[in-house]
């Protein structure tokens, strides 16, 4: 079979693990003496507890928010005080309604919030999200940046426009130099630019720099997906999203439109190594090109018929 996988795969792979609600396996990783990452099912999540009390960095998949308080709960049993959303993805606010019901305070980005009150279409999922449910809605929002003061150290919410979404931002704890990267980072695997909501690659190098700026070689990077990283991992990171745009912004001045430009594999240098697990290299591709373009939605691509046509 000559058939690409792209987006119908993908969905499909999307609506499976969103649907589980067996056991999930949830390591932890103590960063500080008040900062954790928490790994599960959904991005990952950032834990700050001590004498103040806690509070958590996305909450991940509704269907395992049970599962993942009593994850928590190992580290601290004190009630969540707040809940900062990176992003307004499903497997990063699903656990929002529950944990707010609770009495935690929802924190995000003012377009995360504009976003989970209106219908959401995403060429690239092939999918239409209705609104979420009030109880699941950020309560805060920020335009710029904020700063929460507990448990010994200011961590700030720093938003980047026009990133992994249009609503992403980074958190920095400076005492414990720690920075979650929510999906502005994907570690060891092509990242998933939405350009459906306001995603662009331009955005996701803005952050990367971002972060590098407040980063030492010692500064420990959570990311939205993959293991945790240190800050070679993403400068790493951040440089290869730079040369893959070079090469692509290359071709695009020789005169290639979108279908040229894959079949002449501008990221063949990292295909073997970061294209098998997630988002396959023509699509990485396609979110270079069009962010190159302007064009502001992701371009579904045509599936090669199989030699049986």
């Amino acid at each position: 079979m000559k058939a690409l996988l792209f987006v119908a795969l993908f969905f499909a792979s999307i609506n499976h693990l969103f649907a589980q609600d067996k056991a999930v396996e949830f390591s932890t990783f103590q960063l500080s003496d008040t900062v954790y990452m928490l790994k599960g099912r959904g991005g990952n999540i950032g834990i700050s507890t001590g004498e103040d009390g806690l509070y958590i960095i996305d909450d991940q998949l509704r269907p395992i928010t049970d599962q993942l308080l009593k994850a928590i709960r190992k580290i601290s049993n004190k009630p969540i005080r707040f809940v900062i959303n990176t992003h307004y993805h499903a497997d990063h606010v699903g656990g929002n309604e529950t944990i707010g019901n609770a009495g935690a305070v929802l924190i995000a980005h003012e377009n995360i919030r504009k976003r989970m009150t209106t219908e959401q279409v995403s060429i690239f999922m092939n999918n239409t999200t209705p609104p979420y449910p009030k109880g699941a809605l950020p309560v805060v929002t920020f335009n710029d940046r904020l700063s929460l003061h507990l448990n010994g150290e200011t961590a700030t919410a720093y938003y980047v426009a026009n990133g992994h979404t249009d609503g992403d931002s980074i958190i920095h704890f400076p005492v414990s130099n720690v920075i979650h990267m929510g999906d502005m980072f994907f570690n060891g695997l092509y990242p998933y630019v939405d350009l459906d909501a306001g995603g662009s690659m331009q955005g996701l190098v803005a952050a990367a720099n971002l972060a590098l700026s407040m980063a030492d070689e010692s500064t420990r990077i959570i990311p939205g997906h993959g293991p945790l990283g240190m800050t070679e991992d993403l400068k790493n990171y951040r440089d290869y999203l730079v040369q893959a745009g070079a090469n692509v912004q290359t071709l695009i001045d020789e005169g290639m439109d979108l279908v040229q430009i894959i079949a002449a594999e501008p990221t063949r240098e990292w295909d073997e190594s970061l294209g098998k697990t997630w988002i396959t290299p023509a699509q990485f591709v396609t979110f270079i090109y069009n962010s190159l373009k302007g064009i502001q939605h992701y371009t579904p691509l045509p599936v090669e018929e199989t030699e049986e046509g």
